[in-house]
């Protein structure tokens, strides 16, 4: 995954915005590139002057993530379960993974693709499920956009900031992933439990 993010590096840093934008809908289609590890040193470009604004940067790496993600939705919208069976193995998305995110989806609704945008590896391929399960436009893009805003924003800002340690922050992120969705699934979850049994209350 490193040598795959390093070339996609090359390619931002030869190509600009236009590589940027190429990169990012790749890996919303299932392309290995590693997000976690390109939005920081996106980041660092902008603020090394690489890159001519770090908010173009988010707004093309954004504009990236909305094109693959609607993608990968027209494919599961039209290609369906048997698009998945017969080429899902080449982005390592099967029949199993697909049963999961179903499940995901039947647990929480259209919320699911908000949690997913943080969850590397599914955050990329989380529009062919969507499309397969016919999932209305306007939930879906309202939360693939909130989701995404954070996620480049979050990074870029933090590659911008940090330099040339924005690597650290994209390798931290990788391993604690999991951990990192879980808590914040649980604090939005007691939120809503809490805000719930307020408004129950008698006056």
């Amino acid at each position: 995954m490193h040598a795959f993010s390093q070339y996609f590096l090359h390619l931002i840093d030869h190509f600009g915005y236009l590589g940027l934008y190429v990169v990012m809908t790749l890996a919303n289609i299932g392309a290995p590139v590693g997000s976690e590890l390109v939005l920081p040193a996106a980041g660092a470009l902008a603020a090394t002057g690489h890159l001519s604004s770090v908010w173009l940067v988010i707004a093309v790496a954004l504009a990236g993530e909305l094109t693959g993600q609607s993608i990968g939705y027209a494919v599961g919208r039209f290609g369906g379960r048997p698009f998945v069976d017969k080429f899902g193995r080449y982005v390592r998305f099967h029949h199993a993974e697909l049963e999961r995110v179903d499940v995901f989806f039947a647990r929480w609704g259209s919320f699911a693709i908000f949690i997913c945008r943080f969850v590397p590896f599914i955050r990329g391929i989380m529009g062919v499920p969507a499309g397969i399960a016919e999932m209305p436009l306007v939930p879906f893009y309202f939360w693939t956009f909130c989701g995404s805003l954070i996620f480049c924003a979050g990074f870029v800002l933090l590659g911008s900031s940090l330099g040339s340690h924005a690597a650290v922050v994209g390798e931290a992120f990788r391993h604690y992933a999991l951990l990192i969705a879980g808590v914040a699934v649980a604090a939005l979850a007691a939120y809503f439990i809490v805000k719930s049994l307020s408004s129950k209350r008698p006056a």
